[in-house]
Parts: structure tokens; C-alpha cells; sequence
């Protein structure tokens, strides 16, 4: 995704609840009815952070945040409030390798269904193109 994003830095935080220093998106590139797509840069500070690389623990935020963007974004457009989700259940998490510091991470986000007040995703992660990661998530949301 090379386009020009349209939430990054602080705007980031209109769309998700989170606030440093456990923000793990900077970056809101765009969204269609069932995709969103994201981005991060590792800073070396980041707190997910070992030996200049960018831990599991830290990938699975990431991604998670990611969907709470597109959550947000998805609210915001429809003036409603910006929800609050937890990650209920992981699975098919599958890393390649992990990024470095100053590796840009894009993540694509797509909703595979949504009853009730959980949301069932897929998602991958690219540094410079080439997937690092992906999984299933599930996402509980607070009402």
C-alpha cells in the first residue's frame, strides 16, 4: 500500500483507544467495506523491542490495533464513538521472521464475519512486501 495515508502520527489516536507507549500503529492507510490497512515503524524505544528486533508479542499488538483502527475508522464515519476490543483468541499465528527496528510493517486486516459483538479476522503482515506474519483473530467488543 504506497498510497497517502489517511490517519498517521498523533491522528492515529481519533481512531483507537490506545496511548503510548502502547501504541503499535502509526499509520491508517485505508479501508474498503471489509478491509483496512495499516502500518508501524519500529523505533528502537517501542516496548516490544529485544536485541533491535520487533518480538511476537509486539507483532500480535500490532495487528490487533490495527483491527481496532479499522473498528474506529469504521465508527467515526458513521459518527458513532470509538469502540473498545479485546482479543479473545488467537490462531494460525505463523511468523516468518521478525521485523527490525526501522522496518516499516503494513498489515492488511480483512473482517470474515461478525455476529453479535465479535469480530473474526484474518491478517498479514509485510515488511518491504514480503509476509512476516498472519493469523486468525477474534475480537470481543465492549458495549
Amino acid at each position: 500500500m504506497d498510497k497517502t495515508p489517511l490517519y498517521e502520527g498523533a491522528g492515529i489516536k481519533e481512531l483507537i483507544p490506545q496511548r503510548a507507549p502502547i501504541m503499535m500503529v502509526d499509520t491508517f492507510y485505508d479501508a474498503t467495506s471489509d478491509e483496512g490497512f495499516t502500518g508501524l515503524t519500529v523505533s528502537e524505544e517501542n516496548i516490544f523491542c529485544k536485541d533491535g528486533l520487533f518480538t511476537e508479542p509486539g507483532v500480535i499488538e500490532h495487528i490487533a490495533q490495527s483491527a481496532s483502527a479499522f473498528a474506529g475508522y469504521n465508527a467515526k464515519a458513521n459518527n458513532l464513538p470509538t469502540p473498545i476490543g479485546f482479543i479473545g483468541e488467537v490462531k494460525k499465528f505463523k511468523i516468518a521472521k521478525l521485523p527490525k527496528v526501522n522496518d516499516t510493517l503494513k498489515t492488511n486486516i480483512k473482517i470474515i464475519s461478525e455476529v453479535m459483538n465479535v469480530s473474526l479476522l484474518t491478517a498479514e503482515t509485510k515488511v518491504n512486501g514480503e509476509l512476516i506474519a498472519s493469523c486468525q483473530m477474534k475480537i470481543f467488543i465492549k458495549e
